[in-house]
């Protein structure tokens, strides 16, 4: 399938934000990213891309320690264009697994940046990732993350 598709690997994940100062001080001071760049959109351009009516759009793009990145992006009309249903089970949701060496620690970084976790720390019963313990967090922007912990060998 992916040759059909002439997928050749994964360059970015992108979130929608109200906020873009918050996102940015969210993704660098609570999960540790670095800021690579912010810049501004807009035109015919990114509309023949996106579909969006009038898509002003002011991006900041944030580096993981291991380099994925990260594109924020705050519309200015975003409000207009509605929010992201506040639960991961809602059609379309989408979550983005970060693995954490400790996962209460993790999860106390955020609580403290506002964001607030979804459920508790639960450890995988069984499969190829037993013991591993994950918990979702979500934040004003209902943009949900899974931390995942690897059990300890």
């Amino acid at each position: 399938m992916t040759e059909a598709a002439n997928v050749i690997a994964v360059d970015h994940t992108g979130f929608a934000v109200s906020s873009l100062d918050e996102a940015v001080r969210f993704w660098t001071e609570a999960l540790g990213f670095k800021l690579e760049r912010r810049s501004e959109m807009g035109g015919d351009f990114l509309r023949q891309v996106t579909g969006v009516d009038d898509p002003n759009v002011k991006t900041a793009t944030v580096r993981a320690p291991d380099g994925f990145l990260i594109e924020l992006l705050r519309y200015s009309k975003g409000r207009q264009n509605g929010a992201v249903p506040n639960s991961g089970g809602a059609i379309g949701a989408a979550h983005l697994a970060l693995t954490v060496r400790d996962i209460h620690a993790a999860i106390a970084r955020i609580e403290g940046a506002g964001w607030k976790p979804k459920g508790s720390p639960q450890s995988i019963p069984g499969g190829p990732r037993k013991g591993t313990l994950v918990a979702y967090v979500s934040g004003p922007d209902h943009i949900t993350i899974e931390f995942m912990q690897p059990p300890v060998n």
